[in-house]
């Protein structure tokens, strides 16, 4: 599909999820990053608590 019929299609309201491969979709500048960081002890509790009920 060209960019021109997509556009009119999308600006039209038309679902384009068909048309679209999202497996690979991602947001630049948001992949997550792991970093480690140490809680006291009784906020790890109050957070276990906040998390289970």
């Amino acid at each position: 599909m060209r960019a021109k019929e997509f556009e009119a299609k999308f600006d039209g309201g038309e679902d384009l999820s068909r048309a679209l491969d999202l497996s690979k979709a991602r947001r630049p500048g948001q992949e997550p990053k792991r970093i480690n960081v140490d809680f006291p002890e009784w906020m790890v509790k109050s957070l276990g608590g906040e998390i289970n009920g």
